[in-house]
């Protein structure tokens, strides 16, 4: 039994290999019964899968290179106008 038993900081080790398909069988076995106990490491688990979820998929919309390009003229415009004005 003390084979499976993992620390809190081992346990959050596999939780981030696992994130990126790299814990072995064991290692989520071992996992899975620290998070059964473990309320802290379970926050953790919860937290690191919300946040590969958000990088995986961001929901976030680039600019095409014209929109960057005007944007950036735009941008050059006004601050010649705002150093002109003082």
């Amino acid at each position: 039994m003390s084979n499976i038993k993992l620390e809190c900081h081992e346990a959050n080790h596999i939780c981030d290999k696992n994130q990126y398909k790299e814990a072995s069988f064991l290692e989520k076995v071992k996992l899975t019964i620290h998070l059964i106990y473990c309320r802290a490491c379970r926050q953790y688990t919860r937290k690191n899968t919300k946040l590969t979820k958000l990088v995986n998929n961001p929901k976030v919309q680039a600019l095409d290179a014209t929109a960057k390009e005007d944007l950036q003229n735009v941008f050059e415009r006004e601050l010649v106008k705002q150093q002109q004005d003082h």
